[in-house]
């Protein structure tokens, strides 16, 4: 064998454990994350979850538009951690907790299940679903706060990752104050979860969100208020009676 030869399969030797070495860190490290984000959401591989979808507001038995589009991109992440989804009407959930993930849609107003949520795993945190119209319609009162609702221009949203107990699959919510802050929720969540995990790791966290402007940029310009967790998850002292 003369020296141009032995170069030359010297050569295709270094490039092929080259190659090889690539492929199994970038195959380690795209298992790493993918086992992150299935630790995350609560969702190892070929695992089941609910999703629980609300009627539109006013409908009968409808489900809004932007309440489909959250759905689609729950879906995309359920699928990226190798589960499957369930769907059901927020009517026809009568399980428990903890024992499958679930993602909730919709306000406590056209969602019996969020509602549920909202008065177990949420005390601190009150929704107006008042029906005539008024001031504080749909407006959230966190602790001693309030958000109003202004319609298009400013709107806010609840996301919520729930843990009911230590060997509990979470539960996330996503309660807005109109249709396009689910969705906003849902993509917010999409594009954030890996700085959540890190933050918050295994434990439960209550964001408050500001969907800015939808009339104009829809659900992708989003504001995180505050981290409402403490407020959300404590109730409120009770008033003592007048004597």
């Amino acid at each position: 064998m003369n020296e141009d030869l032995r170069n030359i399969v010297l050569g295709v030797l270094a490039t092929g454990v080259s190659a090889s070495f690539g492929w199994l860190g970038r195959t380690y490290f795209w298992r790493r994350r993918l086992h992150r984000k299935q630790d995350f959401f609560g969702l190892p591989r070929n695992s089941e979850c609910l999703l629980v979808v609300n009627r539109e507001s006013g409908g009968d038995s409808a489900v809004h538009r932007y309440d489909v589009f959250a759905l689609l991109e729950l879906c995309a992440l359920i699928k990226d951690c190798g589960a499957h989804s369930r769907i059901l009407p927020q009517d026809q959930t009568h399980q428990g907790i903890g024992d499958r993930t679930e993602f909730c849609v919709g306000g406590p107003y056209s969602n019996r299940r969020m509602a549920a949520h909202i008065a177990t795993l949420l005390p601190g945190l009150t929704v107006n679903i008042d029906v005539e119209p008024s001031e504080d319609r749909g407006s959230f009162l966190i602790g001693a706060d309030r958000y109003r609702v202004e319609a298009g221009v400013a709107e806010y949203v609840i996301l919520a990752r729930l843990m009911a107990g230590e060997e509990c699959r979470p539960v996330f919510l996503f309660c807005g104050q109109r249709a396009i802050t689910n969705q906003a929720a849902t993509r917010y969540l999409a594009r954030h979860y890996e700085e959540l995990a890190r933050r918050h790791r295994s434990g439960s966290f209550v964001l408050l969100l500001k969907v800015v402007n939808s009339q104009a940029y829809g659900p992708d310009v989003v504001e995180l208020v505050a981290d409402v967790t403490r407020a959300a998850r404590t109730a409120p002292e009770a008033v003592p009676a007048a004597t």
